[in-house]
């Protein structure tokens, strides 16, 4: 028998791969990006990265008692999260950017969307369906960010420290991936199973669209 997170990542396959096949994703890992791309990149991360923690808080203070081992799950995940964002601001400084610029700007509509969802989601329907854009964020960098940051750092010549972002990340969430994993499986209630496959998959389609909403000199090649 399937444990919870076994039929999860079977289940949102579909919407996994479809992020996966984004050009914009296809193209960073062969370094084929510019370092215009990869600050406009910096600077969407940093639009929902910045809700990380307050998701998590958003969705902790909605949580029933009788779920508090959830509650102290998210907890831990926030001393983790906190402070994420100005490292990609330090990143994007470091790599010629405006961090200020980008600290004091507006998200693609795209990113704005993705996050307004995760906070509706949370506040309306059912606040453990969080636990699915945990599954897309972190599943998400495990594959890609370390790879991106070693092959955009060589091809774009810029400095380890314009990736501790990225770089980070690949390897932290190996161990938050191993946590998640547990946790859910501790997760029997159906609905609440449901409202996490459910939130995984939308966010899955949004976070392809933000990575869409990027642009990139490998554009024309995938006009069809």
């Amino acid at each position: 028998m399937k444990t919870f997170f076994e039929r999860l990542m079977a289940e949102t396959e579909a919407e996994r791969m479809r992020l996966y096949s984004v050009p914009q994703i296809m193209d960073a890992m062969q370094g084929d990006i510019s370092l215009d791309s990869y600050l406009a990149y910096l600077e969407q991360a940093y639009h929902h990265v910045k809700h990380t923690v307050p998701l998590m808080m958003a969705a902790g203070s909605r949580l029933p008692q009788s779920k508090e081992y959830l509650r102290e799950a998210l907890v831990e995940y926030v001393e983790e999260e906190v402070g994420h964002q100005e490292w990609i601001l330090n990143d994007i400084k470091h790599a010629g950017g405006n961090a200020e610029q980008v600290r004091r700007g507006e998200p693609n509509e795209a990113t704005e969307m993705m996050i307004a969802y995760a906070y509706d989601y949370v506040s309306r329907v059912n606040p453990v369906g969080f636990f699915g854009m945990v599954l897309v964020l972190e599943g998400t960098s495990i594959q890609l960010a370390t790879n991106v940051a070693n092959t955009l750092q060589a091809s774009l010549g810029l400095g380890e420290n314009c990736f501790s972002y990225l770089s980070s990340h690949g390897s932290l969430d190996q161990e938050h991936m191993k946590f998640f994993e547990k946790l859910v499986n501790q997760i029997d209630d159906a609905e609440d199973q449901q409202a996490i496959i459910h939130v995984a998959k939308r966010i899955f389609i949004l976070f392809a669209q933000v990575f869409q909403s990027i642009p990139h000199k490998g554009a024309l090649k995938h006009v069809v």
